[in-house]
């Protein structure tokens, strides 16, 4: 099946000033590749400052000033520019942000989930998603401070959802839902890839990244160490990475066992494994090592130069 957004070697850096006028270049994400293919969702797991919502803004163009980008995305089949990305941003690619403060303080809801279109049966599609989302029609007349958190969550994602797009972007989409409001919306996005679309998912989450991934990229420090089909999740044997058995024996279901240290922040490793001080399976080169390439096996990718140790 033809991918509807392919990335491949991209690299996200931010430039800083070190010591008065001294520049240099932070790297953020490196040498990140992925496929997202019509039908499927692919999670991208990670914790807080491993570089997944760089991802989102790399694809949909919005990336801050100082900012600079190696690699290329390609949205079905032609490279995915910035004036590419403004003309399908809202329409066939859509965001579902993870903060709520995304929505227009001064604009009623209904206007922003419309967003200034008019005819076609926009105003009952707008309808339509907000009782898909479990709210009712009165809160197109609604502004935003008068939702509460999860009502605000909801809208969003309904604002997405709305013009039926082929490619969802969805960054921690549930925090602030209950359980059971987070379960549903995760199976409407189920039913969104199973319709057709293609679908991002980011989260911290990997307990909940399972319940509706086809596959899972896993970010560590700005890389992706590992990339496997969520089958691969079902025993700890599956998987390819350390860290990747450390975050599945971490889940209440596994045991519950802790990973000690923490992740270094991005660009501070500069040669070697990131995760070399974490891992108990260490060898020397794992630390010295110029380079650590993603490479494919067992029908998934790993970046580690000793897979073999982690069995």
């Amino acid at each position: 099946m033809k991918p509807i957004l392919e990335i491949e070697h991209l690299s996200i850096y931010f430039t800083q000033y070190d010591r008065g006028i001294r520049k240099r270049q932070l790297p953020v994400i490196r040498d990140l590749s992925l496929k997202i293919c019509p039908g499927q969702v692919t999670a991208v797991v990670g914790a807080s400052g491993s570089g997944k919502s760089l991802l989102a803004h790399a694809i949909l163009g919005i990336l801050p000033y100082n900012s600079h980008m190696d690699g290329v995305i390609r949205y079905d089949g032609e490279e995915l520019t910035g004036k590419r990305a403004e003309q399908l941003r809202g329409r066939e690619i859509s965001l579902i942000p993870q903060g709520v403060n995304y929505l227009d303080p001064l604009m009623k809801v209904g206007a922003q989930i419309r967003k200034g279109r008019k005819g076609g049966g926009i105003r009952e599609k707008c309808r339509q998603a907000l009782k898909r989302y479990g709210l009712g029609e009165e809160t197109e007349e609604m502004f935003p401070f008068e939702l509460s958190g999860g009502m605000a969550r909801r809208v969003l994602i309904a604002s997405a959802v709305t013009e039926s797009p082929r490619l969802i972007i969805a960054d921690e989409p549930t925090p602030g839902l209950d359980v059971k409001a987070a379960s549903r919306i995760l199976g409407h996005f189920r039913e969104l890839a199973d319709a057709g679309a293609g679908m991002l998912f980011i989260t911290h989450d990997l307990e909940l990244a399972l319940t509706i991934a086809d596959r899972v990229a896993v970010f560590y420090a700005g890389e992706t160490i590992e990339e496997a089909a969520a089958a691969d999740f079902q025993e700890a044997r599956g998987l390819r990475h350390p860290f990747t058995k450390a975050l599945w024996n971490a889940m209440p279901e596994h045991g519950f066992i802790p990973l000690k240290g923490a992740q270094p922040y991005p660009g501070t490793v500069r040669k070697g494994c990131p995760f070399a001080e974490q891992c108990d399976r260490r060898r020397p080169d794992c630390k010295e090592a110029e380079e650590v390439p993603l490479r494919e096996l067992r029908g998934g990718r790993v970046r580690c130069l000793h897979p073999e140790a982690a069995e």
